[in-house]
């Protein structure tokens, strides 16, 4: 099945709050794809940057991503971003034209 919505967000975290922001990030991993219609969930760090982390999501639909986005975990995480990063999350969606390939 093709993804239907995909997310991808990149977080510059504030130095001195690195540490509880990798632990906080990563409890989303699990947590998300447990979450119905996820199709699949990848945390990276940069290779060029520690304080650099990026958000890979493939959801089967918009509405799955919504309802993610609308779990407590998640409100709260919006609620207190800010705390965490030095600038704006940068969030683009996108709609997947190839086939995907879950082998």
């Amino acid at each position: 099945m093709r993804p239907r919505c995909t997310l991808t967000a990149t977080l510059k975290a504030r130095p001195e709050k690195r540490a509880e922001l990798v632990k906080l990030l990563e409890s989303f991993v699990v947590r998300s794809r447990s979450e119905p219609g996820c199709i699949d969930y990848h945390f990276h760090v940069s290779a060029d940057d520690p304080n650099v982390f990026y958000f890979y999501e493939n959801w089967t639909t918009r509405a799955d991503l919504d309802r993610h986005l609308a779990l407590p975990y998640q409100k709260e995480w919006f609620g207190r971003h800010r705390e965490f990063l030095s600038r704006e999350a940068e969030l683009e969606f996108f709609e997947m034209l190839s086939e995907h390939d879950k082998r």
